[in-house]
């Protein structure tokens, strides 16, 4: 079940117990911009395990525990940062579906919740619509949580294609 939330995914303070927040990582080892950038500023290991790992490819997962009942699964499901020659935004929605499925069992066996932005649609430049069919699809047995960011002055706020 997904649950519409205003608020800040990296602060999900209406989520109890044990929680995973999932976004999306690009293929190219980049991190300086959107939703990382408030990552980065909770906790800096995220980021560290991500530049660290020598695996960037789509579909792949990374799980890293950041506090007792908290970890940020790094997704990778972009390829590139840029739209190709053809005008294709980097999100590959097969990637995301497969990193989902993989966070879904997790989180299944383990009883965590969901926590997310609307991932893949804000500078990797995937539809909501799209994204929220592969989230009923693969998460149907756990609680997500989607966060709408309420600060749109903010300097890493990247408006989603909704």
């Amino acid at each position: 079940m997904i649950h519409y939330l205003k608020g800040n995914a990296v602060e999900p303070k209406e989520v109890e117990g044990r929680k995973i927040i999932v976004h999306v990582c690009n293929d190219v080892g980049a991190w300086g911009k959107g939703f990382v950038m408030a990552l980065s500023n909770k906790w800096k290991k995220p980021e560290q395990e991500f530049r660290a790992s020598k695996i960037k490819r789509l579909g792949y997962t990374q799980f890293i525990k950041v506090e007792d009942d908290t970890w940020v699964a790094n997704m990778i499901a972009q390829h590139g940062i840029h739209r190709d020659n053809f005008d294709v935004p980097p999100v590959r929605y097969i990637a995301i579906e497969t990193c989902l499925k993989e966070v879904g069992h997790w989180a299944s066996k383990t009883g965590t919740s969901i926590v997310m932005p609307r991932i893949g649609c804000g500078l990797a430049g995937g539809r909501w619509s799209m994204i929220e069919n592969i989230i009923e699809a693969t998460l149907s047995d756990v609680d997500v949580y989607v966060y709408d960011f309420e600060d749109v002055t903010s300097e890493n706020y990247v408006k989603p294609n909704i």
